[in-house]
């Protein structure tokens, strides 16, 4: 069959690719692990085989020349999938939020924040952090600081008014 697709006998050709075409799918499958990338290699393998089959010296061998070949399409094909980095974006400068500038500022009103809160008086400065940081339910501040809730409502309003005017310059 080899010769006479040689020959240029598309019927020939047609048998082969029947023939092989099974075993060359189920490489690539293997390889590739999928299916539609599979289809893709047999088809290509086939071209290429089409367009070479004069180079085949021996006959014989036409099963290992289409496995060779289906091999090299499918490591072609992995190699497309891979994520090739463009040279231009790999010194990609820092975000603004990440800038020196940035981090200075961000460094400098968390001192603030943290000087304002501990000249706060100790009950406004729990009740605040206990509803801020801990996330407590006023009820739940209340328990904890054994105060009632009318109360730890007034605390946190004098420690928000309080934090708010001395840290207007940040805002």
């Amino acid at each position: 069959m080899v010769d006479r697709a040689v020959d240029g006998d598309v019927r020939a050709f047609e048998v082969l690719v029947r023939r092989h075409g099974p075993l060359v799918r189920a490489y690539a499958t293997r390889i590739l692990g999928s299916s539609h990338d599979a289809d893709d290699v047999v088809q290509e393998t086939f071209i290429t085989a089409w367009a070479k089959l004069s180079t085949l010296e021996n006959p014989a061998m036409a099963k290992s020349w289409l496995m060779r070949i289906a091999n090299h399409k499918s490591i072609d094909r992995i190699r497309a999938r891979r994520n090739h980095s463009n040279l231009d974006d790999v010194d990609v400068p820092a975000s603004e939020d990440h800038s020196p500038t940035r981090l200075a500022e961000a460094r400098s009103r968390s001192e603030a924040l943290s000087q304002v809160l501990t000249a706060l008086p100790e009950d406004q400065r729990r009740c605040w952090e206990l509803k801020e940081f801990a996330d407590y339910s006023y009820v739940k501040i209340a328990e904890e600081l054994d105060l009632p809730v009318s109360t730890v409502r007034g605390l946190l309003a004098r420690a928000r008014k309080t934090l708010i005017r001395e840290m207007e310059v940040w805002r």
